[in-house]
């Protein structure tokens, strides 16, 4: 059994964090019916699921929700339902007739999870963005990257999947607990800008007190140290170096053969760039994999820079297991990991609509009823 076995999620299909919050409940054992769009289906054989890793773990129907009857087939599916959640923009839902309020209606213990970039109101609210923008908005792009380049974008981790997918699946999860014992539900604002913000909390704290400047790649944490930072090899490969404590910074120096006196004064940050200098000239003389004879192991906070099919294979995820199989794809498998409940991947990505037989059936539909649903369009 996972954590979530027995709580029914239902995920009106969206693109980036909404799909990753459903992996994330799906891994934990919800049970996540994919509300596809009826336009959106085109068949597919089960035996060779869609390569789309965040849709794992779900069943998928196809409903025009533009109509009266794929409306009134979801609230009937809200009705048994835990949770719903969306990505749309704000309104959209209710114009559709599937807001909070008509789930409610149907079901006053539904949580109803809504996902967006800015949040539910404010000025920027009905305006489109992605993570770039804001992780920006945020306080968090200013501050990623080198002082001698602008802003450089960590991926979308941080907005949409960090900051947008991961509050959601948290904010769902508390809102069930208090649902549970209150017989209530309720209403869960995942923005990004404010999952983004709440990330920076401790950078903010930084900043309060003196420790950190706003001044990009000049801190202990964002290139500006020669301690904390990634280096070019002899091969033109990476290594990263985290060596903050003053124990670890001695085990680096001692490590790389460099001259203790020289690097004593390790927060003396008008050195900092002549040290790393030095470093880096160091590093440059031996290939990732020389490093790592040296390195790997000891207390220097070390650790190669891999590319994702080589982290892959590493033997330290192999042994813990990090990477699974499923589906035919080698993937990232259910994290957090629970030891009473653990998570697993029940199943592959769905191709859209491809349960819809199965999800009217469990409905109680009539076959008059689901002929005259696919007559109408409401399901494909």
């Amino acid at each position: 059994m996972g954590a979530l076995d027995g709580v029914r999620v239902i995920e009106l299909a969206g693109i980036g964090p909404g799909p990753f919050c459903g992996m994330m409940l799906a891994d934990m054992g919800a049970d996540v019916v994919r509300i596809d769009r009826a336009g959106a289906v085109r068949g597919g054989d089960p035996a060779n699921p869609p390569a789309n890793v965040n849709a794992r773990g779900r069943r998928s129907i196809g409903v025009d929700l533009k109509s009266d009857e794929g409306r009134d087939l979801v609230l009937r599916m809200v009705a048994d339902a835990d949770v719903v959640f969306e990505g749309f923009r704000p309104g959209v839902a209710e114009r559709l007739g599937i807001g909070p309020e008509d789930c409610m209606a149907r079901n006053p213990a539904i949580v109803y999870g809504r996902m967006t970039g800015w949040g539910q109101d404010g000025p920027y609210a009905q305006t489109a963005g992605h993570d770039i923008n804001y992780i920006a908005l945020a306080g968090a792009l200013a501050h990623m990257g080198r002082d001698d380049t602008g802003p450089v974008p960590p991926l979308n981790l941080v907005g949409d999947f960090g900051g947008g997918g991961m509050y959601l699946a948290f904010g769902i999860v508390c809102a069930l607990l208090s649902a549970r014992s209150t017989g209530e539900g309720q209403v869960v604002d995942a923005a990004m800008v404010d999952g983004v913000a709440s990330l920076m909390s401790f950078f903010y704290g930084m900043l309060h007190t003196g420790f950190a400047s706003e001044r990009r790649g000049e801190n202990m944490l964002d290139t500006g140290a020669h301690f904390y930072d990634v280096y070019e090899c002899a091969d033109g490969e990476y290594i990263s170096i985290g060596s903050i404590e003053p124990q670890f910074y001695a085990e680096l120096i001692e490590k790389l053969g460099l001259d203790p006196d020289d690097f004593a004064n390790q927060h003396d940050r008008s050195r900092w760039p002549e040290l790393k200098a030095k470093v880096a000239a160091v590093v440059a003389t031996r290939t990732r994999d020389e490093w790592d004879a040296v390195l790997e192991g000891s207390d220097v906070c070390y650790a190669p820079v891999l590319a994702v099919s080589e982290a892959i294979e590493h033997p330290h995820h192999v042994a813990r297991g990090t990477f699974v199989e499923s589906g035919g794809l080698r993937q990232p498998g259910p994290a957090p990991r629970l030891s009473g409940t653990p998570g697993s991947i029940r199943r592959p990505p769905p191709h859209e609509g491809q349960h819809t037989d199965e999800l009217l059936d469990e409905l109680g539909l009539g076959a008059n009823e689901v002929a005259a649903l696919r007559a109408s369009g409401a399901v494909a």
